[in-house]
């Protein structure tokens, strides 16, 4: 990818957590770039380090080592202190909406913090005006601005939740598996409203999933990761099309498909994911993969181009791809 074309560039990020037990390897040497005004879901099972990484790029949790070059500025080289006027461009949408709105704050009160906050209203009524707009904005009516969080259903919450995202006009959005803790039939509306709003404000952001066929029907690149690493990366339908890492391929595979014996007869993910106080040495993805041989214990895999912007790292690609595995 182009550099101009870049937003935000990671470049080996890499997140500890010190713990009685020993060390928790959260996020291992991660690098990618967030093309602008795009999409990127960013997939692989819980315990993979999504989140992580997604609350390292906004400073919620302290990088242990790294650089987010963000319009050119080193995120992580930051002090605090200076991160205010840069909190304004980046947002986040939780995962829960039942626990990410404070339940003694009416909505307009909780959309009006962030707004006070960069100041961004000044004097009453524009304050109340951009709260309504905000809540047209999601498909809200102005007139729940006065009601609390616990009378709306899950979906109502995560849409102000949105609303409260998009209230400081941000230019970068990490939804964290926004509609995970949602029921099935309103899971699609608010895939649509983000798509809708991130196609209108021409928001970058940056999709945390797990089910990769949500992240081809919304994302424009794809980034997979097991146990703290990357493991492959390219443009989504790309990947999910012809992937080219064995994990990316068993992930697909898992996804439930309504036909019981298509699912039966599909290869299926074998094994629990390792602990991250003790990942396995060479491939972190070796104890589960099938195709594993001894130098996958030997040799951490570089990431390797093997198509127009899409990589992968595994040691036997070629071989699995001259044989019709992948």
């Amino acid at each position: 990818m182009n550099g101009d074309d870049a937003l935000l560039s990671v470049e080996g990020l890499r997140k500890t957590f010190p713990t009685r037990g020993g060390v928790v390897h959260a996020v291992q040497d991660v690098s990618f770039e967030l093309k602008r005004g795009s999409i990127t879901g960013l997939v692989g099972e819980s315990g993979s380090g999504k989140t992580t990484v997604g609350r390292c790029l906004l400073r919620l949790t302290e990088p242990s080592a790294g650089r987010a070059m963000f319009d050119g500025v080193d995120l992580f080289a930051l002090p605090a202190r200076a991160l205010r006027p840069w909190r304004r461009r980046m947002q986040i949408v939780f995962q829960d909406p039942y626990s990410s709105l404070n339940p003694r704050m009416r909505v307009g009160a909780i959309l009006g913090e962030a707004l006070d906050a960069h100041g961004l209203a000044r004097g009453r009524r524009q304050r109340q005006d951009r709260i309504a707009a905000l809540l047209t904005q999601v498909g809200l009516s102005p007139e729940h601005a006065r009601r609390f969080p616990h009378e709306f259903s899950g979906g109502q919450r995560q849409r102000i939740g949105i609303a409260r995202a998009l209230a400081v006009e941000p230019q970068f959005i990490v939804a964290d598996e926004p509609v995970s803790a949602l029921d099935v039939s309103v899971q699609a509306q608010v895939l649509n409203l983000i798509q809708d709003l991130q196609r209108d404000l021409g928001l970058t952001m940056l999709f945390i999933a797990h089910d990769l066929s949500v992240v081809e029907y919304l994302c424009d690149e794809v980034i997979v990761m097991y146990l703290g690493r990357v493991v492959e990366r390219g443009p989504s339908r790309a990947v999910h099309r012809r992937p080219a890492h064995p994990y990316t391929k068993a992930l697909i595979a898992s996804a439930p498909v309504p036909d019981p014996d298509a699912a039966r007869t599909r290869p299926q993910m074998q094994g629990d994911i390792p602990s991250p106080l003790d990942p396995p040495s060479g491939c972190v993805f070796r104890t589960r993969c099938p195709y594993a041989i001894a130098e996958c214990a030997r040799t951490v895999p570089a990431t390797v181009e093997i198509g127009p912007n899409h990589a992968a790292a595994c040691l036997r690609h070629d071989d699995l791809a001259r044989m019709g595995e992948l």
